[in-house]
């Protein structure tokens, strides 16, 4: 149900969804507090927390999968999204300064390739952000959100994965600790609940929001007869991602 931009559409348009919406968005505003002068790409469905970034930033771009779909966006404006494969974005290298990625991890197929990708089109200096279903988090246990969604993620998978991508991971925060219940109730409490929540159980938030920055260095293995040796790149120089090669590894 959730793979679709017309279903998270609708998710953002419930009270449920502008809650969630608004509590990520605090999370990603601590992170990334002044993007002045930066290109930002959203990949997955990652509008709802886009816009905010569009005064200070250079240039902001949305890349939704093709098996989601795309949307215009935005509304009444030239449209600033494409419809691309996620493991091959019509982007040059170094292009991007920020990526965020939401509503897209979760369900790819390719994780490894994505996050690849997603290296590639990133500056030396380049950071991107994770927003995924938490797997202690209440979201993850319940489908009529797509926070419930496709695979959640505890903080050490997540950790891991990343490091074994070439990125390092800086900082984790968590959201969403009010319930994914469409009662009007709990949703005219949301903003309470969250704080009560954070402060009470601050690792069982709905999803995890994880930065990390790009790796100056890779590791590739060449093989020579029935041996393979490590070899690293010289740190301080970006090489692009070959993913020939690492197809074949």
């Amino acid at each position: 149900m959730w793979s679709d931009v017309i279903d998270l559409r609708e998710f953002y348009a419930r009270r449920v969804g502008r809650n969630a919406q608004r509590m990520i968005r605090r999370q990603l505003r601590i992170m990334w507090p002044d993007l002045k002068g930066l290109r930002i790409l959203g990949l997955g469905f990652a509008t709802p927390y886009l816009s905010m970034f569009r005064e200070d930033a250079d240039r902001v771009l949305a890349a939704m999968p093709a098996g989601q779909g795309v949307l215009h966006w935005p509304v009444g404006e030239r449209g600033l999204t494409m419809l691309a494969d996620e493991v091959d974005l019509p982007l040059p290298d170094l292009s991007m300064d920020r990526v965020l990625i939401v509503h897209a991890l979760e369900s790819a197929e390719q994780v490894r390739p994505l996050l690849r990708e997603a290296w590639r089109i990133l500056s030396d200096s380049g950071r991107l952000i994770i927003v995924v279903p938490n797997r202690r988090g209440l979201w993850a246990r319940f489908e009529q959100t797509p926070f419930g969604y496709g695979r959640p993620y505890s903080k050490g998978q997540l950790t891991r994965l990343l490091r074994d991508n070439m990125f390092m991971p800086m900082e984790t925060s968590r959201a969403l600790f009010f319930p994914p219940f469409n009662s009007s109730i709990l949703q005219g409490s949301a903003a309470a609940l969250e704080k009560v929540g954070a402060r009470l159980f601050p690792a069982a938030g709905g999803v995890n929001v994880t930065e990390a920055v790009k790796q100056m260095y890779a590791a590739t293995m060449i093989t020579t007869g029935k041996r393979k040796k490590s070899m690293n790149a010289v740190p301080g120089r970006s090489q692009g991602y070959n993913r020939e090669l690492d197809e074949r590894q």
